[in-house]
């Protein structure tokens, strides 16, 4: 029981990290395709635009494998305390990664179209997108610092 309790902390930190991301990626990605439709030479603005929900999934990823790394080497029946630990280290990531990474794509849809229209402007997009990886990269901090 123990290691299911901790490997569901592993689990939750990639999967909804990995929602996020995977939802986050789409959404921008659907913006930028319509303007690439139309002006195929803005690929350059839009691309960082589109790879920045990403970067959630990655930080799930990267808890979810420093956890498993301390799960194997621990002795769950002797300390079970270890197992709620290792639960609860994968959740800060997980919950911010997921709802941040889509917050991310809302306001990088944004951007998408302030580049469709203003292209000397596409900077201000990506800055502004920005400000929402700060949270995804506190949930990160978090479950690090929580790891057991």
């Amino acid at each position: 029981m123990n290691h299911l309790i901790a490997y569901t902390g592993v689990a939750l930190a990639a999967a909804l990290a990995g929602i996020g991301s995977a939802v986050g990626v789409g959404l921008v990605g659907r913006a930028a395709a319509g303007v690439l439709s139309v002006d195929p030479k803005k690929f350059g603005k839009l691309l960082l635009l589109v790879a920045l929900p990403g970067t959630q999934g990655i930080y799930g990823f990267v808890i979810a494998f420093l956890l498993l790394g301390r799960i194997q080497g621990a002795d769950l029946n002797a300390d079970p305390a270890f197992a709620w630990k290792a639960l609860m280290a994968g959740v800060p990531v997980a919950f911010a990664g997921l709802l941040s990474a889509i917050h991310q794509a809302r306001v990088g849809v944004s951007g998408v179209a302030l580049a469709a229209k203003q292209p000397a402007d596409a900077a201000k997009g990506l800055i502004l997108a920005v400000f929402v990886e700060f949270y995804a990269i506190l949930g990160f901090l978090v479950s690090f610092l929580m790891l057991p």
